[in-house]
C-alpha cells in the first residue's frame, strides 16, 4: 500500500466520521456561525446607515451655521448701517444745537453790548444835563453884567469840567 492509496477501510471510516461532523456542524455549527455572521452583517449595515444619518445631519448643521453666519453677518452689517446713520444724524444734532446756541450768546452778547452803550449814553446824558445845570448855577450864581465875562467864565468852566472828565474817562 503506498501514500497515495489510501485503503478501502480507511477511506470508509474517514467519510463516515467526515459525514457525522459535517452533519454535527450543519445541525448544530452552522447555523450559529451564520447567525453570528448574519448579527455583524445587521450591525454593520445599521451602523453604515447610522454614518449616513450622521454624515447627512452634519451636512445639515454645517449648511445651517453656514447660514447663520451669514445672517449674522447681515445682521452685523445692518447694525453697522443705524450706528453710523445714528452717529451722523447725533454729529448733525448737535452740530445744529452748537451753531443755534453760538447764535444765541453771540445775539445775546449784542444784547449786552447794546444794553451797555445805551447805559453809556444814558450816563453821558446825565453828566451832561449835570454839567449844565453846574455850569449855569455857577453862571447865575456870579451875576455877572458884561458878556465878554459870562464867555470867560464859561470857556472856564468848560475846560475843568473837560479835564475833570478826561481823568474820569482814562481812569474807567
Amino acid at each position: 500500500m503506498g501514500l497515495l492509496q489510501p485503503e478501502s477501510g480507511l477511506l470508509f471510516w474517514m467519510t463516515l466520521a467526515f459525514g457525522v461532523v459535517f452533519i454535527v456542524l450543519a445541525r448544530y455549527g452552522f447555523p450559529v456561525i451564520v447567525k453570528a455572521i448574519e448579527s455583524r452583517k445587521e450591525y454593520i449595515d445599521t451602523s453604515l446607515d447610522a454614518a449616513r444619518e450622521a454624515e447627512r445631519k452634519c451636512a445639515t448643521l454645517e449648511a445651517r451655521s453656514r447660514e447663520i453666519i451669514e445672517q449674522a453677518e447681515v445682521r452685523r452689517e445692518e447694525i453697522l448701517r443705524e450706528t453710523e446713520a445714528e452717529r451722523k444724524q447725533l454729529l448733525a444734532e448737535a452740530h445744529q444745537k452748537a451753531e443755534s446756541e453760538g447764535a444765541r450768546l453771540l445775539e445775546k452778547a449784542r444784547q449786552q453790548a447794546a444794553n451797555e452803550r445805551q447805559a453809556i449814553l444814558d450816563d453821558a446824558k446825565r453828566e451832561i444835563a449835570a454839567l449844565a445845570v453846574s455850569i449855569t448855577e455857577r453862571m447865575l450864581r456870579e451875576e455877572l453884567q458884561d458878556r465878554q465875562a459870562q464867555h470867560d467864565l464859561a470857556s472856564r468852566l468848560m475846560d475843568e469840567l473837560d479835564s475833570k472828565n478826561r481823568k474820569s474817562w482814562t481812569s474807567d
